[in-house]
C-alpha cells in the first residue's frame, strides 16, 4: 500500500505545480503598432494610446497629482475640480481604469508612511467614486516614501512628495 501512496502523492505534487494557459484577462498591454488606435482587451479594458484630453497640458485631465498637507489625508478644496474632472471622465468611459498611488515625504517610520499613503490614495478613490466613477474602475495603493518626486530635505521637497498620483491603464 505504501508503494502506491508515494507515487500518487508525487503525481499530485507535479500536477499542482503545472501552469495553466493564459486566459488573456491579465493587465492590458499597450500595442506597439504605432497606429494610435484605441483598443480594448478581452476584459473590456482600454489598452491603447491615451486619448488627447488626458495628455493635453491645457486640459485639466492632464494633471494627475493631488497634494496634501503634512500628516493629512484630507483632499484640499483646491483639488476638488481636478478630482471631479477625472470622475466625470471615468463615469463616461467604463473601459478606463485608474490607479491612485498614495505618497508621503520621508519623515516618519516606514509603517506610518505606508499607512498614510494608503489613506491618501483611499481619500481620492472615495471622492472619485462619490462623484461618479465606478468602484471597479478605481484602485488605490500606497507607495509610502518609496517614490519621491523631489529628493531634497526641505519643506519644498517634502510638500512635492505628499501627494496622490492618478495613473490610467497603460501608464501602470
Amino acid at each position: 500500500m505504501k508503494k502506491l501512496i508515494i507515487p500518487a502523492l508525487l503525481a499530485l505534487l507535479v500536477a499542482g505545480c503545472s501552469s495553466t494557459p493564459d486566459s488573456g484577462d491579465g493587465a492590458p498591454v499597450e500595442g506597439r503598432d504605432g497606429s494610435g488606435v484605441a483598443t480594448v482587451n478581452a476584459g473590456g479594458v482600454y489598452a491603447g494610446k491615451l486619448p488627447p484630453e488626458l495628455t493635453d497640458p491645457k486640459n485639466i485631465l492632464s494633471k494627475r497629482s493631488v497634494y496634501f498637507d503634512y500628516d493629512s489625508f484630507e483632499v484640499k478644496p483646491e483639488y476638488k475640480d481636478l478630482v471631479t474632472a477625472h470622475a466625470k471622465f471615468l463615469a463616461g468611459r467604463s473601459q478606463f481604469k485608474i490607479l491612485i498611488q498614495g505618497n508621503t515625504d520621508d519623515r516618519g517610520s516606514r509603517e506610518y508612511n505606508l499607512a498614510l499613503g494608503q489613506k491618501r490614495a483611499d481619500a481620492i478613490k472615495k471622492m472619485l467614486t462619490l462623484l461618479g466613477a465606478r468602484e471597479e474602475q478605481v484602485e488605490s495603493v500606497s507607495l509610502g516614501e518609496e517614490k519621491p518626486k523631489n529628493e531634497g530635505q526641505n519643506e519644498t521637497a517634502w510638500a512635492e512628495n505628499r501627494r496622490g498620483d492618478m495613473l490610467y491603464n497603460g501608464e501602470f
